[in-house]
């Protein structure tokens, strides 16, 4: 049966012999799901294994766990005390922020920083992205133009032959 709060053990407690018992203090955390435990840990206690054993608790990868207290998000270099976390202090778990804005696509041509038109500044040759003085087939000459206008010219031709009528003598 799983206990209700989470301990770390600390080397100085596997040590009998130890004269000054390491303070511990009872903090609370409250998931992704809007559930709270209690954690009980050591005062001197890093970041780092605190979001350790809240990966552990919560059945996520530790990378992917960050905590915040007070609004900041705790660096896991730092210890507790350096964030003024003290007892029945309330960290937050927060999963990381993924993506952001999207990606402004810039005009292909040669030292030009302008934004790509949608839609009408796609080139079909040669698959660029072209501001609106670029976009012309004259501005930005695309390699194997020629190529293609040869391919498109043999596409047509032979699309007309296949519905070319052809009269058939002697009926």
């Amino acid at each position: 049966m799983r206990s209700g709060s989470v301990s770390s053990v600390s080397s100085s407690s596997s040590r009998a012999s130890s004269a000054s018992a390491e303070e511990t203090m009872q903090i609370f955390v409250k998931n992704i799901a809007g559930d709270t435990f209690p954690v009980t840990i050591p005062e001197s206690t890093s970041v780092r294994t605190l979001r350790a054993l809240v990966a552990l608790r919560n059945n996520l990868p530790e990378s992917e766990l960050r905590l915040v207290f007070a609004g900041k998000h705790l660096a896991p270099s730092k210890p507790l005390s350096h964030y003024n976390i003290i007892r029945d202090s309330t960290l937050h778990v927060a999963l990381p922020l993924r993506g952001g804005a999207p990606k402004r696509i810039r005009c292909g041509a040669k030292d030009c920083k302008d934004a790509a038109q949608r839609i009408v500044g796609d080139c079909g040759f040669c698959q660029g992205h072209f501001c609106g003085k670029h976009r012309m087939l004259e501005s930005h000459n695309c390699t194997g133009l020629e190529d293609c206008k040869k391919e498109e010219k043999d596409r047509n031709t032979e699309k007309l032959q296949s519905e070319r009528t052809v009269a058939i003598r002697g009926i």
